[in-house]
């Protein structure tokens, strides 16, 4: 009996710890550069691949413009059918789904800084080797991370264990001495 509880009790905790894991991570957001498929079902001529702009909006046949950036796909999805209510479609059924996310950036000190795509469970070590790799100047410890390539937002510090999330800015700083 004393196994049996300390198994349920061990079983309870993973649990708990899995639910909390699942929790903190954030939802995804649409932003400039990520190209989604919108599905009007029964609609094919409604539906297709679209890429979100620079100012965040997707056009669409019929309704036009729709607001995207910042918005995660229910939220697209919902907007889309209110639109499509207005007078197009009796009871539209809409579905978003994304299809290539935007691209993460690396800079400073790496060999080959630039823009590269997004790969879902990529570590900042996996992004500096995209990079080529550290320069020798490169403070492999002081490495900075700006979520969504917000730049109005604090960069945070980075592990090689972070991951890198689409739109990403990755900044290796210099070491000095």
């Amino acid at each position: 009996m004393r196994k049996l509880s300390g198994f349920i009790f061990a079983l309870f905790m993973s649990l708990m710890a899995i639910n909390a894991a699942y929790a903190a991570q954030p939802v995804y957001t649409l932003g400039s550069g990520d190209k989604v498929r919108i599905t009007v079902f029964g609609e094919p001529d409604l539906s297709g691949e679209f890429e979100v702009s620079g100012e965040g909006q997707i056009s669409l046949p019929l309704i036009g413009i729709v607001s995207a950036g910042g918005k995660t796909l229910h939220e697209l999805s919902s907007d889309i059918e209110t639109k499509l209510k207005d007078g197009y479609l009796v009871d539209p059924k809409v579905s978003a789904e994304v299809m290539n996310y935007r691209p993460f950036y690396i800079l400073g000190e790496v060999k080959e800084p630039g823009s590269y795509p997004f790969v879902n469970g990529m570590s900042v070590l996996n992004a500096v080797a995209l990079g080529g790799g550290f320069t020798y100047r490169a403070d492999k410890d002081d490495i900075l991370i700006i979520r969504g390539g917000d730049e109005s937002r604090k960069p945070e510090k980075a592990t090689p264990e972070t991951i890198v999330l689409p739109g990403d800015i990755v900044r290796v700083e210099e070491r000095f001495f």
